[in-house]
């Protein structure tokens, strides 16, 4: 499995604030879409030369509601202090404000944010161990 390319695929009532929240505010690329396959739209956002990307669909004419707990998280590591507080300005400039985490070890040296669908993202001020 080493070297192989992950897709986070999530379905989302909301696929335009979902856009804005993961490209805006966390600075990914959109990489690519499609409207109407089967019944689906879909946007893929991340980096091209990374191998990891979120792909989110949303099926026309259907509401799925919400799934998330409060420590369903993703987690962005970002060992630059600057880097991290850049990315915490750019997610307020957006109007996203921080919560509390479910899990005080994410508030020790992360801040957290809610996307659209209510799954949290923490930006952890932390190298990957």
């Amino acid at each position: 499995m080493k070297g192989t390319p992950i897709r986070i695929a999530r379905a989302t009532d909301n696929l335009e604030a979902m856009v804005r929240f993961y490209r805006d505010g966390l600075d990914l690329e959109v990489l690519g879409g499609f409207e109407d396959h089967e019944g689906f739209d879909g946007v893929m956002l991340g980096h091209p030369d990374e191998q990891i990307h979120f792909e989110f669909t949303h099926q026309r004419g259907h509401t799925l509601g919400r799934a998330p707990n409060l420590d369903d998280l993703i987690v962005f590591y970002l060992p630059d202090s600057e880097a991290w507080k850049a990315a915490i300005d750019r997610m307020r400039s957006q109007g996203h404000e921080p919560v509390a985490s479910y899990n005080p070890y994410w508030d020790r040296r992360g801040v957290t944010f809610k996307d659209p669908d209510g799954y949290r993202v923490v930006l952890q001020n932390a190298s990957w161990p």
